[in-house]
């Protein structure tokens, strides 16, 4: 106590900066901390989470099997080998053609022509109720925007070599008119044509030879390079192209000029693979008892859901969001769908916009100064659980990128998760519009928190 009172006072001060600011004016120093309430509502729920005993175990379990995994991409496979008969993937959590936007309508319209379910829009519009829809989550599946599957289409395969699981991601069509941007031209159609009977074959019999290929080394290497892995993928599509060129050439002499040249012409191309590597990692931190981790957020056009690990395959929804970005040409922000695609996979696993401070060049893409790219990162530390050994940030001396969303610290916080993302048009058969930052609905945290809160048994 003499000590306390003989000594310079140091005041730990927290909330309200009034109090504060008084000290600082009569010179005493200060430990400011920062301090917010709950969400609102979530009071209760939080409290009985946080008093679960076994959720600390159940958190660093989950966030070891996630930080262990090691994706590898292994093969190009036919969507028709996992795909149930006279099926439709879509990205997002389920939805209906009643509920669909008009990137996800444009998408299946285009999907039913290109099967040869109908011969024109219309005719795909009636027809589109003989398929079955389902979420691209619900078989290993990611997919961007739209996240269309169909059966003709190849996807890349990539398996965790630690945990053995695999997940898919469709091969990425380049940007602009194209069907995940639920534009369903002629052009689309016959670019996945193409794909289907060159593309495809092609990058199968190329891996055959030269894989498999470490993608957590190549996203190590290219998050060095400047890339974020969700919309800037330049550095990571160069890598891989240098993985599979070689093979390409022997594996088909024929078209390895043109395939080549297509690869070589869409920095996003590695964004799929990307993706199902993504998917892979955050599979393997699921189904843990009582984990409050987020292993899922996805989004279908309409909503944004989340899944945690301690609730299976749980969907938690909320409105999605229309992004605030930079538009192409004359479009606006009228022109601009809400939120949509399952290449939140990539923030969910670390990327994306919780890497934005080792991609400062992405601010010239979905807007804003290159301070916000890093503060961005900054903040995702406050709700994750774990910063990752492998991804790391040169601009942060090498810091590990903020990986294991844990939906308590969201509503301890307030802070949600920072998404950058592409627009799409709003109206079917646009394509892409512009790109930017979208904030996730409140919504889909809270009630994910809720159930949770209820999953937990009597003590």
């Amino acid at each position: 106590m003499n000590s306390l009172l003989d000594g310079v006072p140091r005041v730990i001060t927290a909330g309200a900066s009034l109090l504060e600011e008084s000290l600082r004016a009569q010179a005493v120093e200060t430990v400011p901390v920062a301090w917010r309430p709950p969400l609102p509502g979530t009071e209760d729920a939080l409290a009985r989470v946080l008093a679960d005993p076994r959720r600390p175990e159940a958190n660093a379990r989950a966030v070891q099997r996630l930080l262990a995994a090691h994706p590898q991409l292994v093969g190009v496979v036919r969507a028709s080998e996992i795909l149930p008969e006279r099926t439709f993937l879509h990205a997002g959590p389920p939805i209906t053609w009643e509920r669909a936007s008009g990137p996800m309508r444009g998408a299946l319209i285009g999907a039913m022509l290109l099967e040869g379910h109908a011969d024109d829009p219309e005719q795909a519009e009636r027809r589109i109720g003989t398929m079955t829809l389902d979420s691209c989550h619900h078989h290993r599946t990611v997919g961007p925007m739209a996240g269309l599957v169909s059966p003709s289409m190849w996807l890349f395969e990539v398996r965790d070599a630690v945990h053995g699981g695999t997940a898919y991601c469709s091969l990425n069509e380049g940007l602009g008119k194209v069907l995940r941007y639920g534009a369903y031209g002629p052009e689309v159609l016959d670019r996945l044509r193409w794909m289907d009977q060159v593309l495809g074959p092609a990058l199968r019999d190329a891996l055959l030879r030269a894989g498999p290929i470490d993608l957590r080394a190549l996203i190590a290497q290219a998050l060095q390079m400047g890339d974020e892995l969700h919309n800037r993928n330049r550095a990571a599509t160069s890598l891989l192209l240098r993985e599979l060129a070689p093979a390409i050439v022997e594996a088909a002499p024929a078209h390895a000029a043109e395939v080549l040249r297509f690869i070589n012409g869409n920095d996003h191309f590695f964004l799929n693979a990307g993706m199902a590597a993504g998917k892979v990692c955050t599979d393997a931190a699921r189904d843990v008892p009582g984990s409050s981790l987020v292993v899922a957020m996805a989004r279908n056009g309409t909503d944004f859901g989340v899944q945690l690990s301690g609730l299976g395959e749980r969907w938690f929804t909320g409105p999605a969001g229309v992004p605030d970005g930079l538009y192409l040409g004359a479009y606006g922000p009228g022109d601009a769908n809400p939120d949509i695609g399952d290449s939140t996979i990539t923030e969910t696993s670390g990327l994306g916009g919780f890497a934005m401070a080792a991609a400062p060049a992405i601010v010239r893409f979905v807007g804003g100064e290159v301070a916000d790219a890093v503060n961005a990162t900054r903040s995702m530390y406050e709700i994750t659980l774990a910063e990752h050994p492998v991804y790391q940030i040169p601009g942060l001396g090498f810091r590990g990128t903020p990986i294991g969303i844990d939906v308590t610290l969201i509503a301890r916080t307030g802070i949600l998760p920072v998404v950058n993302t592409g627009i799409a048009g709003r109206v079917a058969g646009t394509g892409q519009v512009g790109a930017g930052l979208v904030k996730p609905p409140v919504e889909a945290f809270t009630a994910a928190l809720t159930a949770l809160a209820n999953s937990i048994s009597p003590q």
